[in-house]
């Protein structure tokens, strides 16, 4: 956005984040880290759409679609690591996820009566193939998406502690990214001393927060990126996972 917005010879870009989730900290703060003179309009926080209920008729006078309606409401979010659901009967943490809900995995009830055997190979630390096909990371991603999705691997239904202060319930559809953190992690068992596991996972969980916090372009990120190549330049094997 940023360097379409240089481009074109804009000073303002633009979101339809809410005014209560991270991601509007998200694009706002990489917006200035990118370009600090940009200044930021965010209609759901700024104009008078107070409710799902009232963007979805904005939406539907001025003709933009949206795949949401006023009887399937959620809040969904969805790129290549997962698929976010909130707001709606989640707002009552004593509700059940509908099994409608999910989109990029099957009910585990529903799973498949024979078990599969996925083979990862890692490099460096990095997946870099499935069951012996070298892939690019967003292809290998969207294959164990697919792989995992059809074993209802991969779903979380959490409350999280948000930065802006309040708590949130989301059900999260996370397929792909569960098996790569088991690979990875089983991987490093053999590969890693015990303080160095120690050390990392104490980082790890720093590092997740400066992400979740909108602060990918922080100086403090690069470096932990770096130590964490040189952590992992032992971690090279292959790693089978089975899925039932």
């Amino acid at each position: 956005m940023v360097d379409v917005a240089e481009e074109v010879g804009a000073d303002v870009v633009s979101h339809g984040c809410t005014g209560k989730g991270n991601d509007q900290v998200r694009f706002e703060l990489t917006f200035f880290a990118l370009n600090p003179k940009l200044n930021v309009v965010a209609p759901w926080r700024e104009w008078d759409i107070t409710g799902r209920e009232l963007a979805i008729e904005y939406a539907k006078k001025h003709n933009i679609s949206v795949p949401v309606t006023k009887k399937s409401i959620y809040s969904r979010d969805r790129n290549l690591w997962h698929l976010s659901h909130e707001s709606d009967i989640l707002e009552d943490p004593a509700n059940e996820p509908k099994k409608d809900m999910y989109m990029m995995s099957v009910d585990p009830e529903d799973g498949p009566d024979q078990a599969e055997y996925v083979e990862i190979e890692i490099e460096w630390g990095l997946p870099v193939s499935v069951n012996g096909k070298r892939l690019w990371p967003a292809y290998l991603l969207t294959e164990l998406n697919e792989i995992g999705g059809r074993h209802g691997i991969g779903r979380i239904d959490m409350v999280e502690n948000r930065l802006v202060g309040m708590k949130s319930r989301g059900v999260y559809d996370t397929p792909g990214g569960t098996i790569l953190f088991a690979a990875a992690r089983e991987l490093e068992f053999l590969t890693l001393d015990r303080e160095t596991i120690q050390v990392k996972d104490s980082l790890a969980l720093k590092y997740a927060e400066l992400v979740y916090a909108g602060r990918w372009f922080d100086p403090l990120r690069e470096s932990m990126d770096a130590l964490m190549q040189n952590i992992t330049e032992t971690t090279t094997g292959s790693v089978t996972l089975k899925l039932y």
